[in-house]
C-alpha cells in the first residue's frame, strides 16, 4: 500500500543510513525484499553509515533466500566491505552460516582471503569461533591457512586459545601451518591453550618429551 503512493520515497534512509530494503534484508523478509528490488528507485547496494549493505546484513544473519536474490543483481557488489573492512563473506563465516558462505564463494568476484582492517581474513574469524565446516570450505578454496593478523595471531593460534579441538586438528593437518609461530607478545598457540586450560588442545600441540634411555 505504501509503495503505491507517489509521495512515499521507497529508498529513504533513517538517521543511521538504513533504508527499508536494508531492514527487510537484515530481518530476512524475502517477500518485502522482492517487492523493493522490483523498484527502479531503490538502490540494492546502498550502505548504511557503517558501510554495511543489505547483502552484508543478510549474509551476516544467514538469510539465504535474501542473499540469493541480492546476488542475482548486477548492481550489487558481493565483496563490498564495511567501514571495518569486513565483507559479507567475513561475517557469514564468523557467524557460522555455511550455506551463505558457499553461495558467496561461488562468485568469482568474492575474495575468499580478504582481510579486514585488523588483518583478519574469513578463515581467521571462522577458526576463532570454531566453525569447522566453514574452515574446511575455505581451506578447499586455497586460502592462506597461517595468515597472521596485525598482532601476529594466526587461525591456529585463536582456535587453540578458544579450545576448538576440531579446528586445531584440521589446521595441524596442513604442512603450511607453523604450530610454534609467535605473536607480537611472544606467545605460541600452546601458550594460549595452556593459559585457558584446554587439555585436549594442549595434547595436540605439546611435542612429545625426549625419552632418555636408562643406562644398563
Amino acid at each position: 500500500m505504501l509503495l503505491g503512493r507517489d509521495d512515499v520515497n521507497p529508498d529513504k534512509p533513517d538517521n543511521g543510513g538504513q533504508t527499508p530494503l536494508w531492514w527487510a534484508a537484515s530481518n530476512g523478509h524475502e517477500g518485502v525484499v522482492k517487492m523493493l528490488l522490483g523498484r527502479d528507485d531503490v538502490n540494492p547496494d546502498k550502505p548504511d553509515n557503517g558501510g554495511q549493505t543489505p547483502l552484508w546484513w543478510a549474509a551476516s544473519n544467514g538469510h539465504e533466500g535474501v542473499v540469493k536474490m541480492l546476488l542475482g543483481r548486477d548492481d550489487v557488489n558481493p565483496d563490498k566491505p564495511d567501514n571495518g573492512g569486513q565483507t559479507p563473506l567475513w561475517w557469514a563465516a564468523s557467524n557460522g552460516h555455511e550455506g551463505v558462505v558457499k553461495m558467496l564463494l561461488g562468485r568469482d568476484d568474492v575474495n575468499p582471503d580478504k582481510s579486514d582492517n585488523k588483518g583478519r581474513p574469513p578463515l581467521f574469524t571462522a577458526a576463532c569461533y570454531g566453525r569447522e565446516g566453514i574452515v574446511k570450505v575455505l581451506l578447499a578454496r586455497g586460502v592462506s591457512p597461517d595468515k597472521p593478523n596485525i598482532n601476529g595471531r594466526t587461525p591456529l593460534y585463536n582456535a587453540a586459545w578458544n579450545g576448538w579441538e576440531g579446528v586445531v586438528k584440521i589446521l595441524l593437518g596442513r604442512e603450511d601451518v607453523n604450530p610454534n609461530r609467535l605473536d607480537k607478545d611472544g606467545k605460541t598457540p600452546l601458550d594460549r591453550a595452556t593459559e585457558r586450560g584446554h587439555q585436549g588442545v594442549i595434547a595436540l600441540l605439546q611435542p612429545l618429551e625426549s625419552v632418555i634411555p636408562s643406562l644398563p
